[in-house]
């Protein structure tokens, strides 16, 4: 028997195109009340000293929100937008328009498993329920062939039995129309509201990237049918310079614009239509690290946000704030490294060779602590996903599931590898005249980069370690 009214509360879901959340309320409810809340949780400030989610990733979710809100409306709903408590608010709506249920994607990390208690608690309290839906991976968590404590410690052996047991479950179709009451019209918050000076377009950026679910399938569009490149992609995905040299769809995943899913079902499109080759199948093979790396959070809890990782292996890391300071704002003498962290700075994005060979700067030539770095990305990627982020930290630490022991990055190789000309180098930094490698003191980022980007350099840190 259907109740009157359900709540669907918006989280890292914010597509209506295979939207199980979605059609589980419409199946279970005779109306549907869509809410996304700005957890002001989210832009607290962290050790060593910045803000939890910065200014590229707001504007992107900004916009993620506001396309949303767009699509609903275009199906006869519409999306009520509030900041605050997500328990306090989703109960308060709950009340106000008489729902009894609140169905959300469910998440597996602490924060955000802590969120969910809560909100549960509050309805409970209120004689009202919290249901949560399994949404965001491939291959859904009660298809895997094992349970969650015997998740295999290496990737290759979770690929390898999904690859060849487990069915990927067919993507949902948008629904045309959804059933919802009157609303009343809420406004979008801008950068100012959260304490974040407006982000500055940089030339040199890989591509313009726009938030939601519209700009998610015209990237995807772009990248398989109209340029072309799928088929590249697994000679290509190491580029550093350029808009097409990856799919560059992480952003849009890390805020569910498009579930992975979808792009699976593409990917297998365009094998039938235009080709099937290694690269089309090198996409699905990332899709499936991204899998793994959430299954693993999911397994290990809190432990991945611990010095020792999810290993309890003990590391002698400093936390020296000059150093990191130097590292974080590309200033190490390194090219490039320097190089990777002023495009993130100046951006929000950076490649993911360039990840790996940052990160492994940090922590095995710095010396640092590696959450500094995890928590660095989790401020300035605007495609931060909580799961590939730290499990990918954890990774490079060698606290993770790496099985090679001491795994390190040779800084000059890679750039002599990745970088033969030098043009990325001199790209992020024109002081520089000649291919990197060399132990270059740089000269500072000039005062309108560091402040138009909110980089607060010098500043005191007197927030606790969250994560």
């Amino acid at each position: 028997m259907k109740v009157k009214r359900a709540i669907v509360w918006f989280r890292n879901d914010l597509r209506l195109h295979d939207q199980v959340t979605l059609k589980q309320a419409m199946e279970q409810a005779e109306e549907v009340i869509p809410v996304y809340i700005f957890d002001p949780e989210r832009w607290r400030h962290m050790e060593p000293g910045f803000v939890k989610t910065g200014a590229f990733q707001t504007q992107f979710l900004l916009e993620a929100v506001a396309d949303l809100k767009n699509n609903l409306k275009s199906v006869g709903s519409g999306l009520m937008i509030y900041q605050g408590v997500p328990a306090t608010r989703l109960l308060a709506v709950a009340e106000s328009f008489g729902a009894d249920k609140v169905f959300a994607s469910k998440e597996v990390t602490w924060e955000e498993t802590q969120q969910e208690t809560a909100v549960a608690q509050a309805l409970e309290e209120a004689g009202k329920s919290l249901e949560l839906v399994w949404q965001a991976t491939l291959f859904h968590e009660e298809d895997i062939p094992w349970p969650i404590q015997k998740l295999p410690e290496v990737f290759t052996q979770f690929r390898k039995e999904n690859e060849k047991s487990t069915p990927i479950r067919p993507a949902l179709p948008a629904p045309k129309k959804i059933p919802t009451p009157e609303l009343p019209d809420t406004n979008l918050p801008d950068l100012e509201s959260f304490g974040l000076a407006p982000v500055l377009s940089d030339p040199r950026a890989v591509m313009s990237f726009a938030g939601g679910e519209t700009a998610a399938w015209k990237r995807l569009h772009h990248y398989f049918w109209d340029t072309d490149e799928l088929k590249n992609y697994k000679w290509t995905r190491n580029g550093l310079l350029g808009a097409d040299y990856s799919s560059k769809f992480s952003p849009w995943l890390a805020h569910g614009c498009v579930s992975p899913r979808a792009i699976y079902e593409e990917v297998k499109r365009y094998e039938t239509e235009r080709t099937k080759n290694v690269s089309t199948y090198w996409l699905v093979f990332e899709l499936i690290w991204r899998d793994y790396f959430r299954f693993v959070c999911k397994r290990y809890g809190r432990s991945v946000f611990f010095r020792k990782g999810i290993k309890g292996k003990p590391l002698e890391l400093t936390q020296n704030l000059e150093l990191f300071e130097k590292w974080r704002t590309g200033m190490t003498g390194v090219p490039f490294v320097d190089a990777n962290m002023r495009e993130l700075l100046l951006t929000g994005f950076m490649s993911n060779r360039g990840r790996q060979n940052v990160a492994s700067y940090l922590v095995k030539d710095l010396n640092i602590d590696w959450r500094w770095g995890a928590r660095w990305f989790e401020s300035q990627l605007l495609d931060y996903d909580v799961c590939s982020n730290w499990a990918n930290w954890m990774y490079v630490a060698g606290v993770g599931n790496d099985p090679r022991e001491n795994r390190y990055f040779n800084i000059p190789s890679q750039a002599r590898k990745y970088d033969a000309k030098g043009e990325y180098v001199r790209t992020w930094v024109p002081e520089l005249a000649a291919i990197p490698g060399g132990n270059i003191h740089l000269d500072e980022l000039s005062e309108r980069d560091i402040k138009s980007h909110g980089v607060a350099i010098g500043t005191d840190y007197p927030y606790p370690i969250n994560r």
